[in-house]
């Protein structure tokens, strides 16, 4: 089984509350790291602009990148769930080495500003989920704009939609994601698009 989110980028309205629901859950303190972002993408001016949301998060993805270039070890796939995971104690830190982050496509691996700081990411609320629970971003989105579980059935009940504004699936890595994709009145030329994350300040 492999475990993946869904998102509604129709629904996403940007407020940030499943950064706040995710940093308050798993106790991460106030400064650059956060295993939920929210990227905005804006194109044109004025009476002609289209504005879009993206979360970004780690994928979970079926060949994940930072697992396969990680000299430590310390990033491992569970064979039940697919749910990737970096055990911080065997991870060499940042500044010893830093792969995973210059691997990783969507920007997941994160690092505290600490000298010895070690990777961090998302764990798709593992306790959460042992216990018949959905993560806590979903369960926070007040829009309803995110949902999780098995990729087969995200699959059955969304489609198999895995492209929205912003946002390239990797063929290679195959992230764990369905999405529904905001119609883009500007067709799908990423050319003039401006992109905008939250400011972590906001989310603190």
């Amino acid at each position: 089984m492999q475990l993946g989110f869904y998102f509604d980028q129709t629904r996403c309205t940007a407020c940030g509350t499943c950064i706040v629901a995710c940093k308050d859950w798993n106790d991460i303190p106030a400064g650059p790291v956060s295993w939920m972002r929210i990227i905005t993408i804006e194109k044109g001016e004025r009476d002609s602009l289209f504005v879009a949301s993206l979360v970004r998060t780690c994928y979970h993805c079926s060949n994940p990148a930072c697992l396969s270039v990680c000299p430590a070890g310390a990033i491992t796939k569970r064979v039940e769930d697919g749910i990737v995971t970096v055990d911080s104690q065997t991870c060499l830190g940042y500044e010893s080495c830093g792969l995973c982050k210059e691997a990783c496509p969507y920007s997941a691996p994160q690092f505290s500003n600490d000298r010895d700081a070690k990777m961090q990411k998302c764990n798709f609320c593992i306790e959460r989920w042992t216990e018949g629970k959905k993560p806590i971003c979903v369960m926070s989105c007040p829009t309803r704009a995110l949902d999780a579980g098995p990729l087969e059935e995200l699959q059955k009940k969304y489609g198999k939609v895995t492209e929205v504004e912003g946002f390239d699936y990797s063929t290679k890595t195959q992230p764990s994601i369905v999405c529904k994709r905001k119609k883009d009145i500007f067709s799908n030329s990423n050319k003039n698009a401006r992109f905008s994350s939250i400011p972590l300040a906001q989310t603190d």
